[in-house]
């Protein structure tokens, strides 16, 4: 089995509540409340930020892939840049300051990636990367009535981000069959509180989460 799979097995219960989550429920159907997802493009939008430095350190920290993370930093920030700049504009969206789940989520990547090994760094950011394939995926067989849905949709369902998730999980499995039981407990250990995040971002953004004062 690879060590994917086994964390991909892990994590099922977490995924499960991800897809059935009101968000992409409603993302799905069209009835998701626009200021949802303003709240959720803004917030993602500094999420990527410190994603894009979670990548860079990884990019320092890798023994061969280097070139891979640091491509893959790059790339969150033209994400940043351009399909959220856009998604913004449509939505006549203005800033807001990162929630306290973004904050929380985004603090956890960087003091992984930068205080743990490279192995549970790389287990960390794992989530943002396929739990996103897999919702793009799978609702991008039936897209949404709305237009602007259904082009975030197309994003991450399309092949090119799905390459991108392919690409990183061959480097974690190639670098956990170098590892002992224990480096792989610490990697599940920092994929399943990561993929945990990623649940209680799509619920930050549903109840439009802000800080109590």
């Amino acid at each position: 089995m690879h060590f994917t799979t086994s964390l991909w097995e892990a994590g099922s219960e977490i995924y499960e509540r991800i897809r059935i989550h009101p968000f992409l429920q409603e993302l799905a159907s069209g009835d998701l409340d626009r200021a949802s997802f303003r709240h959720y493009i803004v917030q993602d939008g500094h999420y990527l930020k410190q994603y894009a430095r979670t990548l860079a350190v990884l990019a320092a920290k890798a023994p061969d892939d280097t070139t891979l993370f640091a491509s893959h930093a790059a790339n969150a920030i033209a994400v940043e840049q351009s399909l959220h700049a856009g998604f913004l504009d449509d939505l006549d969206g203005t800033d807001a300051p990162p929630s306290p789940t973004t904050a929380a989520y985004s603090d956890f990547l960087l003091a992984t990636a930068h205080n743990a090994s490279f192995a549970e760094g790389l287990a960390a950011v794992l989530p943002c990367y396929w739990i996103y394939a897999r919702v793009g995926e799978e609702l991008l067989s039936t897209s949404s009535p709305d237009p602007l849905y259904a082009r975030w949709i197309a994003t991450y369902g399309g092949p090119e981000f799905k390459q991108m998730v392919n690409d990183v999980l061959a480097v974690t499995d190639r670098h956990a069959a170098t590892l002992s039981p224990a480096a792989q407990d610490g990697m599940r250990a920092a994929y399943l509180t990561a993929a945990r995040y990623e649940w209680m971002f799509w619920d930050a953004a549903y109840n439009q989460e802000t800080w109590p004062f």
